[in-house]
């Protein structure tokens, strides 16, 4: 046995808290506050779709066909959009990238247009265009569409076969 007399454990309140020994520093609570560097302020952006009536919106994935490659590739998937100018009543189909929001398809549908089935698959479309606007040059693309099912490949088709006898019947 050791000459120590036998203690019992303590619990801490606040008026046996143990007393802050050397070398240690009684934490502070941090009240910094920091002023921005820059002010910045609300800017109103345009889509350029402000003047423009929605006539048909659906997700879906667009590809284009690489000529170089000769391979299929993804340009993204997101809206595809029907919109017709209230002023000159020109119809174009439209389609952004979900996220980043970055044009993939932009080109007026045309009555010379044709619509015609991916691979014999029910729920993709494929067709050429004379020219896209997606990079900001006009460029002739084929495209590919998918969709999630059948009947929203239908809905588009029909969607597509209207606006190209709206765009006739304008031409005229």
């Amino acid at each position: 046995m050791s000459d120590a007399p036998a203690t019992t454990p303590a619990t801490e309140t606040p008026e046996t808290k143990p007393e802050k020994t050397e070398g240690e520093e009684q934490e502070e609570e941090c009240k910094a506050e920091f002023q921005p560097v820059v002010k910045l302020s609300t800017v109103q952006t345009s889509t350029n779709e402000e003047n423009e009536e929605v006539l048909f919106k659906m997700r879906a994935k667009l590809f284009r066909f690489a000529h170089e490659t000769k391979e299929w590739k993804e340009r993204g998937t997101g809206e595809v959009k029907f919109l017709k100018n209230k002023e000159s009543t020109k119809i174009r189909l439209l389609m952004r990238r979900e996220k980043t929001l970055k044009i993939c398809a932009n080109h007026f549908i045309s009555p010379k247009m044709e619509l015609s089935e991916n691979c014999g698959s029910d729920r993709s479309w494929v067709w050429t265009c004379g020219a896209d606007f997606a990079d900001e040059t006009p460029t002739s693309e084929l495209f590919a569409i998918r969709f999630a099912n059948s009947e929203n490949a239908k809905a588009f088709k029909e969607a597509f076969e209207s606006a190209k006898k709206e765009m006739a019947a304008h031409e005229k």
